[in-house]
């Protein structure tokens, strides 16, 4: 079932007087704004275009999906109270607006939270733009709305508005410019860095944002041709970046990135290429399975029931089979879930930020010096929590218990008012002799094993480090414990690479190579929300729109 979060509000030149109102339909898991809504309504009171700002909303939420769940979010406290049935509707035009936003939704799916004026930002520039177009006798436009552009400049510190430098051409840059100029969040960008032995999922995009409520005019001032460059743009950055994932598909090969494995110069992404490649070709010597088409889902529980461990297997090879298994039918159960499933678990998985050995790209993980955040990834850490402050959907955190989850699990714990749970599943994978290596250094010391590494999930790092099946058994087992305790609410888990890309993973029911295949950076957030009936859906993956 999804979640909606709808922001609206109303104002009054003269309260009664000349009024009008904005709402605002936003995805619960992502931020991303998906509807808007505003229009002018002639003279009418302050209250009455706030009930009919709430009333839009909810019908907007409604054709989005009449199966939805919706958290409104007001600045209204008289509207907050009366329709959570906490005060009483006695003023004769409230009543009927009451009882008409009370039947869009079944009662029981729809929650109200009173939030200050300075948080509903967008629904009052939106109210103000329809108030503003009224009094030129026209009525609201969406086409030529800037309420979110002018929400995103203007939010002041918390706005989080960051434009993200780079050539002419760089795909990354050009996105972000591009969802700058529109304040969507939708332009997608095109990911650059090299494999990161500990990199993560990245930002949500745009959320619910908040502001001051005026009842001045605030004219709407959007040109069709600035929205045909803010287009140009974004149609330039998404095919710059198809440009790029094209060749990477003609061109595959790199390091590990995530696995543990980081490499810090053309040399050593020349190795990794290679022995990626030789990896490759042994695993499918081994496994015919490694070769066969993942895009049905019956092959995906066919490849687990193969993997599944013989009568001499040990415990952790069992349990890996069972949890690929269950991962499997999941994704081969048809359709969309029943409507009275509730709300799911949503994971909001976040990448602590950058430590010394980041850019440094060496193995690190949970058998290594244990590193602190450096003075980069602690302002990563802040840009999160700003990000996560702003969406206002963050209710609970759990974190790794290593230091640089700890310590980015605090910023945003501040910022939020929330505590901080520590969890010993969501730790890193354990690499052994290789912390604090590069990939080319283990590759020059530790070839043979670095070899097996690559071609088996159940291989162990040299020294006694952890296999990624091992790793897979604990996340899956995590993942069932958080479910379980977080059924219905959206929580943080503050973590690293390896568990978030095994989550991933197997939320997809993908195969053990995936984790190869994906690309998380540091402070990057992902999003995996889990569904009464065993489903899971990805929302989300590496976002860092938040750092630029």
């Amino acid at each position: 079932m999804r979640e909606f979060i709808v922001e609206a509000d109303g104002g009054s030149r003269g309260n009664p007087g000349p009024a009008g109102y904005g709402a605002v339909v936003s995805d619960a898991a992502t931020g991303e704004t998906l509807r808007e809504a505003a229009e002018y309504i002639g003279v009418a009171t302050n209250n009455v275009a706030e009930y009919r700002g709430l009333i839009a909303g909810l019908r907007a939420a409604h054709e989005l999906d009449p199966a939805a769940t919706v958290h409104v979010r007001m600045d209204s406290k008289l509207v907050i109270e009366q329709m959570s049935g906490r005060w009483k509707i006695k003023h004769p035009d409230m009543k009927p607006l009451a009882a008409d936003a009370a039947r869009i939704f079944p009662p029981g799916r729809v929650t109200y939270e009173w939030i200050p004026r300075e948080r509903n930002k967008h629904a009052d520039r939106l109210a103000n733009e329809a108030m503003d177009a009224g009094a030129r006798g026209e009525q609201w436009s969406a086409s030529t709305s800037t309420a979110e552009l002018d929400t995103r400049a203007g939010g002041g510190a918390g706005s989080g508005a960051v434009v993200a430098p780079g050539p002419p051409g760089d795909a990354a840059a050009g996105a972000a410019r591009a969802r700058e100029a529109l304040a969507t969040g939708r332009a997608a960008s095109a990911t650059s860095a090299g494999p990161d032995p500990e990199a993560g999922p990245s930002s949500v995009p745009s959320s619910v944002r908040g502001a001051t409520k005026q009842r001045g005019g605030e004219g709407a001032s959007a040109g069709g041709a600035g929205s045909a460059r803010a287009d140009a743009d974004v149609r330039a950055a998404r095919a710059d970046a198809d440009a790029r994932a094209a060749t990477a598909v003609a061109g595959p090969g790199g390091a590990p990135a995530g696995a543990g494995a980081d490499v810090g110069s053309a040399t050593a992404d020349d190795d990794a290429r290679a022995s990626k490649a030789g990896a490759d070709a042994r695993a499918a010597e081994v496994s015919s399975d490694a070769r066969a088409p993942k895009a049905d889902a019956g092959l995906r529980a066919a490849k687990a029931d193969a993997d599944a461990p013989t009568a001499t297997a040990t415990a952790t090879g069992t349990a890996k089979a069972d949890a690929d298994a269950r991962a499997a039918k999941a994704v081969a159960t048809p359709g969309w879930a029943p409507a009275d499933m509730g709300a799911p678990a949503t994971f909001v998985l976040l990448r602590h930020g950058e430590t010394p050995l980041t850019p440094q790209k060496r193995f690190s993980g949970s058998g290594g010096t244990d590193p602190s955040l450096s003075d980069v990834g602690r302002e990563q850490a802040e840009r999160a929590a700003a990000l996560l402050a702003r969406r206002g959907t963050i209710q609970a955190i759990v974190s790794s218990p290593l230091t640089r989850t700890r310590e980015t699990a605090g910023i945003i714990a501040a910022r939020l008012g929330l505590d901080v749970s520590v969890d010993d599943g969501l730790r890193e994978t354990d690499f052994g002799a290789w912390e604090g290596l590069t990939f080319a250094e283990v590759r020059e010391r530790h070839p043979d094993d670095l070899n097996a590494w690559l071609a088996s999930p159940d291989a162990e790092p040299t020294g006694g480090g952890e296999s990624f099946a091992a790793t897979s058994t604990r996340i899956a087992a995590t993942r069932d414990k958080l479910i379980a305790a977080y059924a219905g609410r959206t929580v943080l888990l503050v973590t690293h690479v390896t568990p978030i890309k095994t989550f991933v993973r197997l939320a997809l029911g993908a195969p053990p190579e995936s984790l190869f295949r994906m690309e998380l950076s540091a402070a990057s957030l992902s999003v995996v929300a889990y569904y009464a009936d065993g489903n899971a859906s990805v929302r989300l993956l590496n976002d860092t729109s938040h750092l630029r």
